[in-house]
């Protein structure tokens, strides 16, 4: 199958970068396309199965923490079969409005009320935070010891949330502006939660061989009740590094789309639209770390 790039099904509520969300009525039908984004550009290939590694593997995750918070997920759609049943409007026995490709890359979701807020949790010194300590020795505005190198692991996990932009960057969050949004209770949950969502991933995924640098959560409120929503602890929300060969101060092997952010800029893309089309091995590359990380976080194989 060609990377999957749109799916173009009847009512779509909203589309990403990566998802399509589509209107059943009372639940919500998201479909994780093999789309993929770098610097906030959308490129012109997909990722071959990137999809349906971020819809299971978000699955995975959602049932793994299920006895810290509740989640959106209501079922996977592993067959379209029975989404048809109870969805969708056959013509004929051989016609499912419903194509069988959204098999394994979706999943029926609760309508929830999305926190327009990106939760971060960072574990390690990369990114944007090794960019803020590099210039002021700080993470989050928190002052951090001297003489780190990147990739060091932080004296504590930290929360450092940012704004959900729908197109360009996000921008960095202070914790008095999510109080003034949401109130202090609230706010004080999110940011407890969140921490030891990612405190418990990181100590099941490194007896895995996989530590996890940062990641962001999503939530949502379901009747009231806060849940957590979008995806979960995916390559795509997350920073997976292989911990046989991890040490501060050099790059890491990761088990995301690295290669290809390598390779774009190295090619001199001024990371506006439209992006350069990438290399075979870029592509083939980039699915096989997905998977890898699948297969070595959940026991399974696609």
């Amino acid at each position: 199958m060609e990377p999957l790039l749109e799916t173009n099904l009847p009512n779509l509520f909203r589309r990403g970068k990566v998802r399509d969300v589509y209107d059943l009525g009372q639940e919500l039908l998201m479909v994780a396309t093999d789309r993929v984004s770098a610097f906030d550009v959308v490129l012109p290939e997909g990722i071959p199965d990137k999809g349906v590694v971020l819809n299971q593997l978000s699955a995975f995750w959602f049932e793994k923490t299920a006895h810290i918070i509740p989640n959106h997920l209501i079922q996977v759609v592993d067959d379209t079969r029975w989404l048809n049943a109870l969805y969708g409007e056959p013509v004929c026995i051989s016609y499912y409005s419903f194509p069988s490709y959204i098999a394994q890359r979706s999943m029926i979701v609760a309508k929830a009320e999305p926190i327009k807020i990106e939760c971060v949790v960072r574990g390690y010194l990369a990114g944007s935070a090794w960019a803020e300590y590099l210039g002021y020795g700080t993470v989050a505005g928190v002052t951090l010891p001297m003489g780190l190198k990147r990739g060091d692991k932080l004296p504590q996990p930290l929360f450092t949330p940012t704004t959900k932009e729908a197109s360009g960057h996000d921008q960095p969050l202070e914790l008095s502006q999510i109080q003034t949004l949401l109130g202090e209770e609230l706010t004080q949950k999110i940011v407890d939660l969140s921490v030891m969502i990612y405190c418990y991933a990181a100590e099941y995924a490194r007896g895995r061989g996989i530590l996890i640098a940062d990641t962001k959560l999503e939530f949502g409120l379901l009747d009231g009740k806060l849940i957590l929503i979008d995806e979960l602890l995916t390559p795509d929300s997350s920073r997976f590094w292989e911990q046989d060969s991890y040490a501060p101060g050099r790059p890491h092997y990761c088990f995301d789309k690295q290669p290809l952010r390598d390779w774009l800029i190295q090619s001199g893309w001024n990371k506006e639209p439209p992006a350069p089309s990438l290399p075979q091995e870029i592509v083939e590359e980039t699915s096989q770390r997905y998977k890898e990380a699948y297969r070595r976080l959940t026991g399974k194989t696609l």
